[in-house]
């Protein structure tokens, strides 16, 4: 049975800088117990991300997902399929490029509060994006990544530093980042920041996770010295 989220106000719980946003694909130690670590560190933003399955068990997945994380503060993000979404009550939807249009999946989701994120990979995409109103946009790859199997185009430093200066949508940086990259994210000014593989490759998510946490906390107050 899905319980409710005790988060009722959304769009003001991702306004404010979070930190670590994981996304969650084909994680080694499994959704189930990837998702109960990321809620017991008190993750703030988990995003389910299954590609190639059939509808069906991406709504299994998510249902046992949603349920362990409804348990603490995580808010729980669908990648692309907003029907799966809406079947399990998520918090939101994630939507890339070339997925289903915005304006379409919120005509199809009504429900009050949810989050709708858009992925935009540079080249003028953000101020697009931007008109559309998403709730939060992400932005990379920063670095290149093997998580796809046609990759975006590269965003860099320098225009994730541009976007940052630009924009006043809260962002999410994603691509490549791990412990040795996430200085160098973290300096374009930028403050969340997504991980695929520095979480869901490790064998110990939650010494991955308190990992990147003390990277970000070292480098943040390295800035603010």
């Amino acid at each position: 049975m899905i319980t409710q989220n005790p988060i009722v106000n959304r769009q003001s719980s991702i306004a404010n800088p979070f930190g670590l946003y994981l996304v969650m694909t084909d994680p080694v130690v499994g959704y189930e117990e990837c998702a109960r670590i990321a809620a017991g560190e008190g993750v703030k933003v988990v995003q389910l991300r299954m590609k190639g399955v059939v509808r069906d068990a991406y709504i299994r997945t998510a249902e046992r997902v949603r349920d362990i994380l409804a348990r603490g503060d995580s808010l729980f993000i669908v990648n692309d399929d907003v029907e799966v979404a809406r079947a399990v009550d998520a918090d939101g939807l994630h939507l890339g490029q070339d997925d289903m249009a915005l304006e379409e999946a919120r005509r199809i989701w009504q429900a009050p509060g949810k989050l709708f994120g858009l992925s935009t990979h540079g080249q003028g995409q953000d101020a697009a994006a931007q008109a559309r109103r998403p709730d939060y946009i992400g932005v990379g790859p920063v670095y290149p990544t093997p998580t796809k199997a046609i990759p975006d185009p590269t965003v860099g430093l320098d225009d994730l530093r541009r976007v940052v200066a630009a924009c006043p949508l809260p962002l999410v940086a994603i691509g490549g980042i791990h412990r040795a990259t996430l200085p160098a994210v973290l300096r374009t000014g930028v403050r969340n920041y997504a991980v695929v593989r520095a979480v869901c490759a490790a064998q110990d998510p939650r010494a991955a996770i308190r990992d990147l946490r003390r990277v970000e906390r070292a480098t943040l107050a390295s800035l603010a010295r």
